[in-house]
């Protein structure tokens, strides 16, 4: 039986390469001198840094530009409130990995409401999805690619 799995995850390596990308604009850019702004990236999170607010929504237009380029969804980051501490702003960015289980089941909800042939099963941090026909499991990418999920999926294993 032909089968897929429904993801969401970050290639880490692109997003490495776009918080270095920003940075060195950061550093380069003449309205962020002396303001000593950079982005860190930790295991699951983006720790932004800056000398007050209005620059941190600048660096969120810079880091989106360059995440958008590497071909990495938005969606991915789910930014925390900016905290200023002293004369300096600080903001958590952490980065979605995995459908948590209340949005698998919302997909799967989704899936069973289109009345498509398939089956759909809850695996960890993701979902499987198998059917008799192809088609059926391209009609569910299509159904899913058209919602309004608000997570960055990804279509992986299909296998026939």
């Amino acid at each position: 039986m032909p089968s897929f799995d429904i993801v969401s995850e970050v290639d880490q390596h692109e997003l490495k390469n776009a918080v270095d990308q920003a940075n060195r604009e950061i550093t380069g850019r003449f309205d962020f001198k002396g303001s000593d702004s950079k982005i860190k990236q930790a295991e699951d999170v983006l720790n932004i840094e800056s000398a007050s607010k209005f620059q941190i929504r600048q660096i969120h237009e810079i880091l989106f530009n360059k995440l958008s380029k590497r071909g990495l969804d938005l969606r991915c980051l789910n930014l925390g409130d900016i905290d200023e501490r002293g004369n300096r702003a600080y903001q958590a960015a952490k980065i979605q990995a995995g459908i948590e289980s209340d949005s698998a089941r919302k997909i799967i909800k989704l899936i069973k409401e289109a009345k498509i042939k398939v089956q759909a099963a809850i695996q960890g941090e993701q979902v499987r999805v198998t059917g008799k026909s192809r088609d059926d499991l391209q009609k569910v990418i299509s159904l899913l690619k058209n919602s309004d999920i608000d997570l960055p999926l990804q279509y992986q294993n299909f296998r026939d």
